[in-house]
């Protein structure tokens, strides 16, 4: 009995030992982390830690899981949980931790099975060590840098090795191929190079590898074939070149092969086509040639096929027609002969066809739209001949369609232009004909048409049946007649071309009614009459062609006045009088204006002086004289107004009992507003709205005692952070510089031996990442325009450029008008007061995070995952991606394969169908702003340029040409 006492006794005593050690384990992790939402609240030991908020034990004694993903914790975490004698599962994903991963996480503990460390901003090399039970290991998304080391290789039970979506460089070390157990294999988005090495053939478990968007180089390795669970292979964005190995052949189970962006060539192995569990196949963007085989029919599964930008060559295998579940064929771009299959259509559920740019011959299928799902047909510049087909005018589901500059002929028939759905119809540059005045259209969704370079005659329509045009092109036809009132009424209308038609009779009044066109080209007609002032009324009129017509009377005056007018032709018609004097008029080239009767201009009008009598001249030599005396007395006055706000905006010495200061502000109702003895006072506790991680400044709401104004002071406690002579001329130069309506404006600095503070303008609102969630469409739109307009002030009008560093949700507020302001850091100051917000921001370029060098693509870069966030209400923090690696990637897959409404927020949701455009456009520019390679994202100037074009605000043609011809 004793006996038994005794070891009960000693069992106790062990638990209480071991129990306590986890005890402190997990208050010392604790102690090292920020938890701002308190979801560690009740780690104390008043409660047992198998209660605590996050844990999970075994039996009720020892702790088993940690699992703290999405709790928004941050700070550097210490080796402490990974000590836990039977911890088997560590989740830390998704939140903000920083620092390097501890070196000794990796030998600490011989328990742990699972450990997520993803979606952080953890920096460093990848720990060391060995854990032989380690089943999952996920290290993605943060910012780790350094080779993989090659003891990776003795984690001999891992099942998923994620480490994609890092800074990592360097090859793929060959030690990898001792993990014979592993099913996942994740390493995309890093900069490794070198080659695909042949060893990964000797994993047999492998169901998924993920390479792509890193700079791997050489053939892809024959081994990959002998993987015969393989499910997802994946190398896009490298440049791998060779051919793809016939032994993929072997791939029984593959049903995801994406090798697209490579330098790849030769033909595609004929085993490819027996991968019978194939689902999406895309090899596009290659330099692959030869034809495609009837035995394509072999891939009964196949949903998605991407072929696009290749050499491919010969005809389209009319199999494809035989293949159940395809739904999307995107070939184009190829060097495609002969005719679409003539039952392309008819037995698959096709929702996307693009076979443009080839050389295809032969009629249009009738059974393209059988499914009755096909909302894209893209089937321009090829050599297609006969009639639109019947079919295709009751394919209610049509979308967007794109015919133009093929030899199509015959009419339009009566269905085809009441689609209800289609809001883009190109067929331009056919041998179409008719009267389509004498049609009626119903397009209630059309924004843009184009039927130029045709044969159609006869009146204009009075109406299209859609009150959302946008673009009307009529040019190049055998159009006669008057140009229709009505189409005043099209208030959308941004560019409306009808040149080179036999038009009649006046231009309509009505066109001035229409406040958002930017270009109106009437040439090559044969109108007659005067302009009509009212076009002096378009608020953004900015390109003009009236040349070639019968035109007569004197130019407006008015029309020179026009702010926006760029560009005008007003040639060989039958003007007559003086040249506006101002605005496009003022250098207008010689061509412009010839085959009149017109005078005045500068000399490059080429035009003569206009002659005027002695009265007239001793009349305009009083009003000049009137004039200069008006002139000189105003500049006297004004004068004095500058010389008085120069002396409030210079660089000024001020003495008080915490020494001197050199002060000076960049707005003078500012500089009459605040003292540096109000701007010391006011920094106080109470006033603290902010302080920065290393505690280098704060910032402070501080209200003026003299006319109430409101400013955020910025205080700089330790100006010895600040090593860089030329930061105080910079912050001068920047305020001085900065002044946009949609950046939040430095006011003034003021400076000592021992602080310094920056004023700010203070901007009443939240920031971006605080409202976005509850933002309409519209007001998400202008959320949008205002950031690309401030990135375009900051990058194209500013001398030297200014860069922002970090474009993300956190930097915009968003006041109560909706406008955003985007809230800069002074240059030089954001590494000073916080090193680590370039580096541990979701929204900061991956080049930027591994050169640390600031630039006007990173921004742009910023800019496109904003975009992302506005479309989709997701994040780059979100952790719910599914198995792609990043937001950018999700967004690609979506964007590409995906329907719209799977992945637009579900907040804007139930607006899709009106907005369906502006969604897919901003979308696009979005994708195009996040692309890998810095230089082929687009500059601020054309981001602004297209999102104005997409939400139809003051202009008509897109800024950028985009890759694919959709």
């Amino acid at each position: 009995m004793a006996n038994n006492s005794i070891l009960f006794m000693f069992l106790f005593l062990s638990f209480c030992t071991c129990h306590g050690a986890e005890l402190e384990l997990l208050l010392s992790f604790k102690s090292t982390v920020n938890d701002p939402y308190d979801f560690l609240s009740n780690w104390d030991s008043s409660a047992t830690f198998c209660k605590w908020n996050g844990i999970s034990c075994q039996n009720s004694t020892h702790v088993n899981a940690i699992e703290l993903s999405a709790k928004n914790i941050s700070g550097k975490i210490s080796s402490s949980i990974f000590h836990l004698p039977h911890v088997e599962s560590i989740n830390l994903s998704s939140n903000q931790l920083s620092g390097e991963i501890p070196s000794d996480i990796f030998s600490s503990s011989n328990s742990l099975r699972f450990l997520n460390l993803s979606n952080n901003n953890f920096t460093g090399p990848v720990p060391i060590g060995s854990l032989s039970r380690l089943e999952i290991l996920d290290l993605s998304n943060n910012m780790l840098s350094g080779k993989i080391p090659e003891e990776i290789g003795s984690f001999s039970g891992l099942k998923v090795l994620d480490l994609g979506g890092n800074v990592l460089v360097g090859e793929i070390p060959l030690s990898i191929s001792n993990i014979t157990s592993l099913q996942i294999f994740t390493l995309a988005s890093n900069q490794l190079i070198g080659l695909i090495p042949r060893e990964i053939g000797q994993l047999r478990n492998l169901k998924w590898i993920y390479l792509g968007y890193n700079n791997l180089s050489g053939e892809i390795p024959k081994e990959i074939g002998d993987l015969t669970s393989l499910n997802h292979l994946d190398l896009v964005y490298n440049n791998l070149t060779g051919q793809i190995p016939p032994s993929f052949g072997n791939l029984s189970n593959l049903r995801y092969l994406f090798l697209y962006q490579n330098k790849l060539t030769g033909s595609i192995p004929k085993s490819i086509f027996g991968l019978k569990s194939l689902v999406s196949f895309d090899l596009s963007d290659n330099y692959l040639s030869g034809e495609i085989p009837e035995e394509v029919i072999q891939l009964q599964n196949l949903e998605i096929l991407h072929l696009f930008s290749n050499n491919f060559t010969g005809k389209i295998p009319s199999s494809l027609a035989s293949m159940p579940k395809l739904q999307v064929l995107q070939l184009w771009s190829n060097q495609f002969s002969g005719e679409i299959p003539s039952n392309l259509g008819k037995q698959n559920n096709l929702t996307v066809i693009d076979l443009s740019t080839n050389f295809l011959t032969g009629k249009i299928p009738e059974t393209l739209c059988d499914s009755g799902s096909l909302f894209k047909l893209i089937l321009f510049s090829n050599s297609l001949e006969g009639k639109i087909p019947n079919s295709l005018s009751t394919c209610k589901s049509l979308r967007r369609v794109r015919l133009q500059n093929n030899h199509l002929s015959g009419e339009l028939s009566s269905e085809f232009t009441r689609l209800p759905l289609v809001y883009f119809l190109d067929i331009s540059g056919n041998d179409l004909s008719g009267r389509i005045g004498e049609q009626k259209w119903e397009m209630t969704s059309l924004q843009m048409l184009n039927l130029a370079r045709n044969n159609f005659s006869g009146k204009l329509s009075d109406s299209f049946g859609s009150d959302q045009l946008e673009n009307l092109d009529l040019s190049e036809n055998r159009f006669s007649g008057t140009i229709p009132r009505s189409f005043g009424r099209l208030s959308e209308l941004m560019q409306l071309k009808i040149s080179r038609n036999k038009l009649f009779g006046d231009i309509p009044e009505e066109l001035s009614s229409c406040k958002k066109l930017v270009s109106l080209d009437l040439s090559n007609n044969q109108l007659s009459g005067h302009i009509p002032a009212s076009l002096s009324e378009m608020p953004v009129l900015g390109q003009l062609d009236l040349s070639e017509n019968q035109l007569s009377g004197k130019i407006p005056q008015t029309l020179g006045r026009v702010a926006s007018l760029v560009q005008v032709n007003i040639s060989h018609n039958h003007f007559h009088g003086s040249l506006p004097s101002t605005g496009a008029f003022l250098a207008i080239n010689a061509t412009a204006v010839a085959g009149n009767d017109l005078c005045g201009g500068d000399s490059t009008s080429g035009l003569p002086p206009c002659k005027g009598n002695k009265k007239n001249q001793t009349w305009w030599l009083v009003v000049a004289c009137f004039l200069a005396v008006l002139i000189m007395l105003a500049l006297a006055a004004f004068a004095i107004t500058v010389i008085r706000g120069k002396k409030i905006l210079e660089l000024k010495r001020v003495e008080n009992e915490d020494g001197i200061w050199e002060v000076q502000f960049f707005n003078s109702k500012v500089g009459k507003s605040l003292t540096i003895d109000e701007i010391i006072s006011s920094t106080t506790e109470e006033n603290l709205t902010s302080r920065d991680k290393k505690g280098v400044s704060s910032s402070y709401k501080v209200r003026s005692l003299a006319n109430d104004m409101q400013f955020v002071v910025k205080k700089i406690i330790d100006v010895n952070t600040i090593t860089t002579s030329s930061f105080w001329p910079d912050v001068s130069q920047f305020g001085k510089l900065i002044m946009h309506p949609n950046i939040v404006r430095l006011h003034g600095v003021c400076r000592s031996e021992k602080a310094a503070y920056l004023v700010y303008e203070y901007i009443e609102g939240k920031e971006l990442s605080e409202v976005l969630r509850n933002l309409s469409w519209e007001r998400r739109r202008k959320v949008a325009i205002g950031i690309a307009k401030a990135l375009r002030f900051l990058h194209c009008h500013c001398s030297p450029s200014v860069f922002a560093g970090d474009v993300s949700p956190g930097k915009v507020i968003v006041d109560g008008k909706d406008e955003p302001h985007l809230r800069l850091s002074v240059p030089g100051l954001a590494y000073c007061t916080d090193s680590n917000s370039i580096n541990s921001s979701a929204y900061v370029a991956p080049e930027t995070k591994e050169s640390k060098d600031i630039t006007e693509k990173g921004d742009i870069y910023g800019f496109g995952l904003i975009l992302i966030d506005l479309l989709t209400g997701k994040s780059p923090a979100d952790a719910d991606f599914g198995v792609h690696e990043s937001i950018v990637e999700w967004a690609r897959y979506c964007y590409s394969d995906c329907h719209l409404d799977t992945w637009v927020d579900p907040f804007i949701r139930g607006h899709v169908s009106s907005i369906q455009n502006e969604i897919v456009e901003t979308m696009n520019l979005a994708l195009h702003c996040t692309a890998g390679d810095p230089t082929a994202r687009p500059c601020a100037s054309d981001v602004t340029k297209t999102l104005e074009s997409c939400f139809r605000i003051s202009s008509c043609v897109s800024g950028l040409k985009f890759s694919s011809p959709v």
